[in-house]
């Protein structure tokens, strides 16, 4: 990835990723389908005061959709569990 901005595309808000963030000091990230776990933990560092501990990235298949008698599927997407060091203050206040 050439530019840092266009690897995170924004925070991943459900549930269960709150109840990472709270437990495990981890945060969840929508990201660009071409992105590695190096450029996703370098653009994190670069755009938040953090330091990044771990990252994992899951491939998301998309839903299928219907319309009347058509159906299609979404499109596919990537997720991030980056995994904050020890004594890092969470910054979900400012996503």
């Amino acid at each position: 990835m050439k530019n840092m901005y266009n690897v995170l595309k924004g925070p991943c808000l459900t549930e269960k990723a709150s109840l990472l963030q709270e437990a495990d000091n981890k945060v969840v990230f929508k990201v660009s389908p071409d992105a590695n776990k190096i450029s996703i933990k370098l653009a994190v560092e670069k755009m938040f005061p953090v330091k990044v501990k771990n990252v994992h990235v899951a491939n998301m298949h998309g839903k299928q959709k219907r319309v009347g008698k058509f159906t299609g599927f979404r499109n596919d997407w990537k997720k991030a569990y980056v995994t904050l060091s020890e004594g890092q203050i969470s910054f979900a206040d400012e996503l």
